[in-house]
């Protein structure tokens, strides 16, 4: 039986002059450090809310805390930032 992993999305990725809502930063529970959140890159994840679902990819790490950028299928709405999603593996 498989452990599924939660995350909480930080925020947007941001850059000086504007912000996209594809992409979001998210932290993971057990991931801690840039080399566990390496491992994570290729992987799936989904935020639901209610009927709606949104599938996303990780696409690579920020920072040296665990941080994973992921780059999702459509735009994610405001009301997401700091939920909860769920890795696919």
């Amino acid at each position: 039986m498989t452990q599924t992993i939660h995350g909480r999305i930080t925020n947007y990725r941001t850059g000086p002059k504007s912000q996209t809502s594809k992409e979001c930063l998210i932290t993971f529970e057990a991931v801690n450090s840039e080399a566990l959140a390496c491992k994570l890159i290729g992987q799936t994840v989904a935020w639901t809310n209610g009927s709606s679902k949104i599938l996303g990819k990780i696409r690579g790490a920020h920072g040296k805390n665990g941080m994973v950028r992921v780059r999702f299928s459509r735009g994610v709405p405001g009301q997401a930032i700091g939920t909860i999603v769920e890795l696919k593996n």
